[in-house]
């Protein structure tokens, strides 16, 4: 029974308005990081630890924004594979090969939202 008082604890702490704002800013980050090829999820997070050790957060709010970072490099990773063609991670490799001639056909859009919501799917159910 105390794991479900423990769960709603953290949620309670997950949920408040700073944190939720904090993951906001990451993944808006991580998704400007993650756009630029050659700097992946591992380099924005390395970026992020110190500044987020110099702003004074809290080590929740901290452990929310270097997680949003890295989700939010992820998905801005299949942008540039998807309409420049270029992988900048390993991971983005096979977002190529459907994602850029669905952009060259005119549906760079469905693409995009294909791989946010595959993306936001991946996220929750990990």
């Amino acid at each position: 029974m105390d794991t479900f008082g423990y769960l709603g604890q953290g949620f309670g702490v997950a949920l408040t308005p700073y944190n939720l704002i904090t993951a906001l800013c990451g993944t808006l980050i991580g998704t400007v990081v993650g756009l630029l090829p050659g700097l992946g999820p591992i380099n924005g997070v390395a970026l992020l630890i110190p500044i987020a050790f110099a702003l004074g957060l809290p080590p929740e709010s901290a452990l929310i924004l270097l997680a949003a970072v890295y989700l939010g490099c992820e998905y801005g990773g299949r942008i540039s594979s998807i309409l420049l063609n270029i992988p900048g991670e390993a991971s983005t490799v096979m977002t190529t090969l459907d994602g850029y001639p669905m952009a060259r056909q005119g549906l760079a859009g469905v693409a995009l939202s294909l791989s946010a919501w595959s993306s936001f799917i991946g996220a929750f159910i990990a």
